[in-house]
């Protein structure tokens, strides 16, 4: 695992379900900003499995590979899942979904860092 790329998504995801959260509490819809707040999330959790992959390759490996594989396509797909309800859903119970896909995208992280180590 990449520790500064984990370190970097956790922040990340976490700011970006503080916002999501308020944005439910306002009763508002996410909008174009969101988005690209989303994006950059998903960009370090997909730098994050280039670097687990770049890792593996140099012959290192983590100490469950199944359980860190599987909470590592887990991560990178929360977010797009969570985003896709969110757009589906313009109330503030799918702006929820996606505060809630950005947590479950931070603890994944965090996860995978523990296997890894």
């Amino acid at each position: 695992m990449v520790r500064i790329l984990a370190i970097a998504v956790a922040v990340a995801t976490l700011l970006l379900a503080v916002w999501v959260f308020f944005l439910a509490w306002r009763n508002r819809p996410i909008g174009r900003r969101v988005l690209y707040g989303v994006a950059v999330a998903e960009a370090l959790l997909l730098a994050q499995v280039v670097g687990a992959i770049v890792l593996v390759a140099r012959g290192e490996h983590a100490a469950e590979p199944l359980t860190f594989t599987m909470y590592l396509v887990a991560s990178t797909m929360a977010l797009p899942v969570g985003t896709w309800w969110a757009l589906g859903e313009r109330s503030r119970s799918g702006t929820s979904v996606l505060g809630v896909a950005a947590l479950v995208a931070a603890v994944l992280v965090q996860r995978l860092h523990q296997t890894w180590s």
